[in-house]
């Protein structure tokens, strides 16, 4: 298991040593000694998934204290540009993004820790799984518009399909000047 670090503080792509032959594949996901080695959680609480159709952009989310959430997440088929923003107000890189392409032939995974918010496009019809460190709390969500002119991420497609909700939610000048 190879854990190479992003150019923001806290954010780690995981790319698992993959195990193939005639009958399949086989590969860890999650390795205790390797996480802690690295100073990455080992307790996670809560695990997600879901499905997306080639376009659709998801977030950028995040949980508020004390709910905050850790995430690790990867493809278990597809591909999907996963985008990291630090949020964390005391953080040298404050209001920049990181975006890891995660694919279901690599294997690849990406931790994003509490203090960033956290979207992904999907690339072409994706099953997309995430550990969380923290329960999911509805009264401590946020999130930011995930076309924000500020940020001005590359989603990398031409006609996103994004929810209701996604595109009601506030700029980050906005959000974060309150």
């Amino acid at each position: 298991m190879q854990v190479i670090k992003k150019s923001l503080e806290g954010l780690v792509e995981i790319i698992p040593t993959v195990y193939k032959d005639e009958r399949g594949g086989f590969f860890e996901t999650f390795n205790k000694t390797v996480f802690e080695k690295h100073g990455l959680p080992i307790e996670f609480i809560q695990d997600n998934q879901s499905f997306s159709v080639k376009g659709v952009v998801r977030g950028l989310h995040f949980q508020r204290e004390p709910y905050a959430q850790g995430k690790l997440v990867r493809v278990v088929s597809g591909r999907v540009i996963d985008v990291a923003v630090d949020i964390r107000a005391e953080s040298p890189t404050f209001g920049q993004y990181e975006l890891v392409e995660l694919d279901a032939i690599r294997q690849n995974m990406f931790y994003v820790p509490a203090g960033f918010a956290h979207g992904f496009v999907a690339l072409e019809d994706s099953v997309f799984c995430y550990k969380c460190t923290n329960v999911y709390n509805k009264a401590s969500e946020g999130g930011i518009v995930w076309n924000d002119p500020d940020l001005n991420i590359d989603w990398q497609v031409a006609a996103p399909i994004v929810s209701e909700k996604d595109q009601q939610l506030p700029l980050f000048k906005h959000f974060f000047s309150s």
